[in-house]
């Protein structure tokens, strides 16, 4: 819902504020008054393209500023914070548009955005029904909606399932094309793994293998250096001569402490010593069992490179160590599975999608049979508004014809204006004014709106521009009634130049003109009691100050303003 709106410098408004409220408000005003800027400055915040002839003269830009409720509506805050906008505590978001002569900037939530977003997010808050804005119901895909809408709660849950079956169906097609497009690809990639299994097969690596035979053929390799590295560490530690080796050294250093037995310190360190030599009696024992095992063996030697030249060729092709090939050839087993077993996951998905192809065209044999009742209901109901609406003869026609099955069902759905009886019916604003096209979309919208149950989503913001053109009288009554109708559900705003239809008004909006020491001044204002009466005396006789059209503007509204005079609330379920 729009609650308020800022204009500066726009057309001949220099700068106007109001508040907008819920029910119907009508915009009024003598011919020339700036009417339509007031419509030029929501279209900006609706992301319309901006014209720099839009601004006032001698003013540098123009700048339109709207605040919206969008609390209600969950995909609307959803694309005002992905945009990058906030959102206020109060659920409102407010919109910024300025036009210069070189450029204009739009705002969303305090975000800098491109105007198109504002476009995306106006498409679920306000719809336009103008002289050359029919935005809502033009579209093949609206109309659809429209009537799936009225055509009930069971109706919604059968599209549900039709809808998830062939979300479904789309899924598996996929697969299965994926499977048959790629098939050779498959059967390619799985005799390469067959051959990499096979090669690690049959060269049979244990695990760490590599590494062992690396260290094995650099000490086979170098047994006569090791050996005399290995002999000289020994004599230093326990040679045969042993003078000087490290264990007879540390046995007379343990044996000398001994003496010192009454001293605490020394005693400690003769500990330490013991300790040093029992571990370098082991050492140089280890060292005798290393010379003695170490022997030159070049057939052995030979051996070891045969195998790790064996080893390395599985390295090469399938990971740099054994452990990796290993953990390749798991992986390799589990894939070829896969694959082998895709002819039978190619026929368990064929059968898949003929039980699915079956529930599809049950479900929209259905939806199409509630489409054909549903049209006949709406046609007939709009076709008695219009005929409320000055539009004897006229009639609404909704044609449900086959078409190539899709997401939303197989059938093609367009509402067709007959706008007298000998006229052939045509798709919505080729068979009609665009004064009389928007009292055919008036029509729909109460039909539509009268017949919403409780979980219908949240309705746009409906304005509505010269839906009174070529009216009067009792037709423009009826207009004003059904315009009441459908305020009493969503937001209306209507700028109109009948008293009888401004008189049905909740709020009432004059636009003024006066010159000023700048040029003409042009504001905003609500009326309400004794001006609203002479507002309305002005729009039906021109004279706002005559006492016969005081007398009929105060009896137009309050006849207007009775319960019994405006339409109920919803009309009965069809």
């Amino acid at each position: 819902m729009l609650e308020e709106l800022s204009i500066q410098n726009l057309g001949v408004i220099r700068d106007a504020a109001v508040t907008l409220a819920e029910g119907l408000t009508v915009v009024t005003g003598e011919t020339g008054a700036g009417k339509t800027m007031v419509l030029t400055g929501l279209g900006l915040l609706m992301g319309a393209k901006a014209d720099p002839a839009v601004i006032r003269a001698g003013a540098s830009q123009a700048v339109a500023e709207g605040r919206w409720r969008v609390a209600d509506t969950a995909s609307v805050a959803e694309r005002v914070r992905d945009a990058g906008g906030e959102i206020d505590e109060d659920g409102t978001v407010l919109v910024l548009r300025t036009v210069a002569p070189s450029r204009s900037r739009a705002h969303l939530g305090g975000r800098s955005v491109p105007a198109a977003v504002l476009g995306q997010i106006a498409d679920e808050l306000v719809t336009v029904h103008g002289q050359s804005d029919q935005l809502r119901l033009r579209a093949p895909a609206k109309q659809r909606e429209a009537l799936d809408a009225f055509a009930g709660a069971e109706h919604q849950v059968t599209l549900g399932r039709y809808r998830q079956a062939w979300g479904q169906r789309g899924a598996l097609a996929v697969e299965i094309a994926d499977l048959t497009t790629r098939a050779t690809e498959r059967a390619r990639e799985a005799e390469l793994l067959r051959l990499g299994l096979a090669e690690v097969e049959r060269v049979d690596p244990k695990p760490g293998e590599d590494a062992e035979l690396t260290a094995l053929t650099v000490r086979l390799g170098n047994v006569e250096g090791l050996r005399l590295q290995a002999a000289e560490a020994y004599e230093a530690l326990a040679g045969e001569e042993g003078i000087a080796s490290a264990v007879v050294q540390l046995t007379k250093a343990q044996r000398t402490l001994e003496m010192a037995a009454d001293d605490a310190a020394l005693t400690e360190l003769r500990s330490r010593v013991a300790e040093v030599g029992y571990l370098t009696t082991d050492i140089a024992t280890d060292l005798a069992v290393y010379l003695s095992d170490l022997q030159a063996d070049p057939a052995e030697l030979e051996r070891a490179h045969e195998r790790l030249a064996a080893l390395r060729g599985l390295t090469r092709s399938y990971g740099q160590t054994i452990d990796e090939v290993l953990g390749w050839a798991s992986e390799a087993g589990l894939r070829l599975l896969d694959l082998d077993d895709g002819g039978e996951r190619l026929r368990d998905l064929q059968r898949q999608i003929e039980h699915l192809d079956d529930e599809i065209d049950q479900l929209a044999a259905t939806i199409t049979a509630t489409r054909l009742a549903a049209g006949r209901r709406l046609g007939e109901a709009v076709t008695v508004e219009l005929a409320g609406l000055a539009m004897t003869g006229a009639r609404l026609e909704v044609e449900v014809s086959a078409a190539e099955p899709g997401p939303s069902g197989s059938d093609a759905i367009a509402f067709l204006l007959v706008p007298h009886p000998d006229a052939p019916p045509r798709p919505l604003g080729k068979g009609a004014s665009g004064g009389e096209l928007s009292r055919v979309m008036l029509a729909i919208e109460v039909v539509l709106a009268m017949t919403a149950d409780d979980t219908t989503d949240v309705l746009p913001t409906f304005v509505f521009d010269e839906v009174d053109a070529g009216v009067g009288g009792k037709a423009a009554v009826e207009v004003g009634r059904r315009l009441a109708r459908l305020a009493q559900t969503t937001q209306v705003i209507v700028v109109t130049h009948l008293a009888q239809v401004a008189a049905f008004a909740d709020t009432q909006l004059v636009v003024t003109k006066a010159a000023g020491e700048t040029g003409t001044v042009t504001g905003v204002a609500a009326v309400t009691g004794d001006e609203r009466v002479r507002e309305l005396a002005r729009m039906l006789s021109g004279a706002e100050d005559s006492e016969a059209a005081l007398r009929h503007a105060t009896e137009l509204l309050e006849t207007s303003q009775q319960p019994h005079t405006r339409c109920p609330k919803r009309l009965a379920s069809p």
